[in-house]
């Protein structure tokens, strides 16, 4: 197999042809890694719709030294060999980028303090370490109703960028999609077809991509915030998926069902609603052990002591939570 250096922030690499920009950053690490709201390693066609993830490409290849004339999505950009790029390194990424995360911001509603996803929002961590400290913008914000979309999931359109990762999963991983987005610009949407309810065994996967509180988990709804509890690694055998989870406890006892995420946030292998709702009793799993959260996140700020021993003590648990 033919491989292609490409060199990102100063730093090369050899990766094999037909991979994008992105994918060779994560593979030299986080510290040059573009953010991604939209692309999804497992999701066919995902990416190209936040642009959250733009990069300079400062010289096209070894055959073609010019450079791009303009920033490109670097989720759907293939290197070619000798190709150079900027990222954290280009004033002009940094700035463009912060363009990106207002724009994405204009009709996100700030209700971080009530909405289930602070802790683990994307978004969050996308403004907090590549926005801008205010915005300019003055006009009223979008805003749509609480729909039921299932009887296990709330679609909260008001907080929703139209990333399309649910729509993907319900194509890919589902049997007859229901749900889509609707109308154009300003008052495209998520939605249902005729107030149809997404009823199938995989749904509860796009509660896990979505990376903003837009999809929530009826079930953990207002029940805990997620740095008062304690994640764990847990195996059943289903016949539907892998039953590789994570149980998010609170004492002994299992508030919500997870897919495990990588450090991008992406999950591992999709798990079934059967595992993810169904089975909420300790007795239901074979524990294997506290996660490791490889995210700068609120969620493993409690979680260790002196970076190696874990916390579970009832002393230890917060004493109030979420009414």
């Amino acid at each position: 197999m033919d491989l292609l250096k490409v060199t990102i922030d100063n730093q090369t690499i050899e990766v094999p042809a037909g991979t994008t920009i992105l994918q060779a950053a994560r593979l030299i690490g986080k510290e040059v890694a573009p953010p991604a709201m939209c692309f999804y390693t497992k999701l066919k066609t995902s990416g190209g719709y936040c642009r959250t993830c733009l990069v300079k490409v400062s010289k096209g290849s070894e055959k073609d030294p010019r450079p791009m004339p303009k920033l490109v999505a670097s989720c759907r950009t293939t290197v070619m060999d000798g190709m150079e790029v900027q990222n954290y390194t280009s004033p002009e990424v940094v700035e463009a980028r912060k363009g990106v995360v207002e724009f994405l911001l204009i009709n996100h509603p700030l209700d971080c303090p009530i909405c289930d996803q602070a802790g683990e929002c994307h978004l969050q961590d996308l403004s907090y370490e590549n926005g801008r400290s205010h915005s300019r913008y003055e006009f009223d914000r979008r805003t749509f109703d609480k729909i039921d979309i299932g009887d296990k999931i709330q679609l909260h359109m008001t907080r929703c960028i139209l990333c399309y990762r649910c729509v993907k999963v319900a194509d890919q991983l589902t049997p007859g999609r229901v749900h889509g987005v609707i109308n154009r610009g300003d008052v495209a949407e998520i939605s249902t077809y005729i107030q149809n309810a997404v009823d199938n065994e995989f749904s509860g996967n796009m509660v896990d991509v979505c990376p903003v509180g837009a999809l929530t988990d009826k079930t953990f709804r207002f029940k805990s915030r997620v740095w008062f509890l304690k994640p764990f690694d847990a195996h059943r055998d289903c016949d539907k998926c892998s039953g590789k989870t994570v149980l998010w406890k609170y004492g002994k006892e299992i508030y919500r069902v997870t897919g495990r995420k990588d450090q991008w946030g992406e999950v591992d292998e999709w798990i079934c609603n059967t595992c993810r709702y169904e089975k909420k009793a300790p007795s239901d799993w074979i524990e294997e052990g506290p996660r490791q959260i490889d995210r700068h996140s609120v969620i493993s700020q409690n979680m260790y002591e002196a970076g190696t021993k874990f916390v579970d003590s009832p002393e230890t648990l917060p004493k109030k939570q979420l009414s």
